[in-house]
C-alpha cells in the first residue's frame, strides 16, 4: 500500500496532518468521556438532590400536617350586673327603680347588651367568630339575671349556657360560669363556702367558690370562680380565702391527680399580694412552680409592664386573674402539646371600654359614676388565658 501511495506523483501524505487528526480524535475521545463521567455525575448528583429535596418535602409536610386546636378561656367581672326586682333577703335596694340608682328596665337592658357585647368578643383576637370555651363571672344577681344575660343575641349566636348557684352574700352578688357546650361540657358543680374563722364574723356570709368541673379538650377541667372580700375588709380576710382556694385545689388533685384546675376571679389583691403570692403559692415564672404550686402569668404583667384590669387613684391594679395548676405548663422550654398547654394571655381592651373625654378620660368606663349613668360596661377590663392541645 505504501508502494502504491508513493508511485502516485501526485499525492503527497501530509504526516503531520494526520498525526494532529489522530491527536485532535484522541483529545475527542478524552472530551466525550470527560463529558459522559460528567453526565453520569450530575445524574448521580441530581438524584441524590432529588432524594434530599423529596425526604425534606415529606419532612416539611409531616411537620406542616400536625394541626393544633386552641381554646379560650376567660374572667369579667360584670360590676352589679342587677335587676329591677328585690330578691327577698338581700341588700339590692340601689338597684330598683326607687333605689339611689334609679334602675329601671331601660338602663338593665343596656347592660345586658353591654356586657353579652363584650363577653361575645373575648378571645376573638386569637379565636374570630369562635370566642372563649368558658367565661367567669362576678357581680351577677341572680339566676334570672344569667339567663337573660345568655339570651341576648350576641351570645345565643354561639349557644352559651350558664351555671350558677345562689350564694349567701347580703348585697346578692354571686359568681357565675358561662360556656360553649360545642368545647366544653359540664360533669358537676358546686358551691365551697368561704368560711370566717374569727368570733366575730360568725354571723357574716359571703361569695363562695363556684366549682365547676368538666371536659375541654378531652381533659377533665376543673374551674374555681371567686371573689375575695373587698380591700374594705382588710387583707386578712383575702389571704384566708387564698388558704382556703389552695385547700380546695388540693383536694381536687387528690380526688384526680390528672385534673388540670384553673383559679379565676376578682381577687381583690394584686398578683404581689401575701393572699395569691404565699397563700395560693402563685408563683411568678414557670420555672418556679413546684408539684404543690400555681402558676400566676399575670404577675410579670403587673410588676414589668405596669398594667392591669383596674385604676384607683390613677394606678393600675391587677385583681382579675386566672391561675393554673402545673399540669397545664411547659417547663424547661419545651414545646410539648400532646396534652392541654398553658399558651399566653391577655388583658382584654378595646377602646369603647374607656372614658374617651372628661375628667376620667382613659379610666374604664363604668355604667355609673358619680351618681350619673354612663351607659359603660365595667370598672373591671377582662382576662384571657389561651390553652393549645395537638389534634390526634
Amino acid at each position: 500500500m505504501i508502494n502504491f501511495l508513493r508511485k502516485m506523483p501526485k499525492c503527497r501524505i501530509n504526516y503531520r496532518y494526520l498525526q494532529s487528526q489522530f491527536s485532535l480524535l484522541k483529545m475527542e475521545e478524552v472530551a466525550q468521556d470527560f463529558r459522559l463521567q460528567t453526565i453520569t455525575f450530575d445524574k448521580v448528583m441530581k438524584k441524590q438532590l432529588f432524594v434530599l429535596a423529596c425526604v425534606f418535602i415529606l419532612s416539611a409536610s409531616a411537620f406542616a400536617q400536625k394541626k393544633f386546636s386552641v381554646y379560650a378561656i376567660g374572667f369579667y367581672n360584670q360590676e352589679n350586673l342587677f335587676d329591677c326586682v328585690h330578691d327577698e333577703g338581700k341588700n339590692d335596694y340601689d338597684f330598683t327603680p326607687n333605689g339611689s340608682y334609679h334602675w329601671n328596665e331601660m338602663k338593665y337592658s343596656h347592660k345586658l347588651r353591654n356586657m353579652s357585647t363584650v363577653l361575645a368578643e373575648m378571645g376573638t383576637d386569637v379565636l374570630p367568630n369562635v370566642g372563649c370555651a368558658v367565661i367567669g363571672l362576678a357581680e351577677v344577681e341572680n339566676d334570672h339575671v344569667m339567663h337573660d344575660l345568655i339570651s341576648q343575641p350576641a351570645l345565643a349566636a354561639r349557644g352559651y349556657k350558664y351555671v350558677h348557684i345562689e350564694g349567701p352574700d347580703h348585697r346578692g352578688i354571686d359568681c357565675a360560669l358561662i360556656y360553649n357546650p360545642k368545647l366544653f361540657t359540664v360533669r358537676d358543680s358546686k358551691l365551697v363556702p368561704y368560711v370566717y374563722d374569727l368570733p366575730q364574723d360568725s354571723t357574716r356570709a359571703t361569695r363562695g367558690f363556684l366549682t365547676v368541673s368538666g371536659t375541654l379538650a378531652g381533659e377533665h377541667v376543673t374551674v374555681i370562680v371567686c371573689h375575695l372580700p373587698s380591700r374594705g375588709a382588710g387583707s386578712y380576710y383575702r389571704e384566708l380565702g387564698g388558704k382556703q382556694i389552695k385547700v380546695l385545689k388540693d383536694s381536687l388533685l387528690r380526688q384526680d391527680p390528672k385534673v388540670k384546675v384553673l383559679v379565676m376571679g376578682d381577687m381583690n389583691d394584686d398578683p404581689t399580694n401575701k393572699s395569691i403570692h404565699e397563700c395560693l403559692s402563685a408563683k411568678a415564672e414557670i420555672n418556679e412552680v413546684g408539684a404543690d404550686d400555681m402558676y400566676n402569668p399575670w404577675y410579670n404583667l403587673l410588676v414589668k409592664e405596669g398594667t392591669g384590669t383596674l385604676q384607683y387613684q390613677g394606678k393600675w391594679n391587677l385583681f382579675d386573674q386566672i391561675i393554673m395548676t402545673p399540669n397545664l405548663l411547659n417547663k424547661d422550654g419545651k414545646k410539648d402539646f400532646s396534652q392541654l398547654k398553658f399558651w399566653k394571655n391577655q388583658i382584654f381592651r378595646r377602646d369603647y371600654l374607656f372614658q374617651e373625654t372628661g375628667k376620667y378620660k382613659g379610666n374604664t368606663k363604668r355604667t355609673t359614676a358619680g351618681g350619673v349613668w354612663l351607659d359603660g360596661y365595667s370598672d373591671h377590663l377582662p382576662v384571657v388565658t389561651y390553652f393549645v392541645k395537638q389534634q390526634q
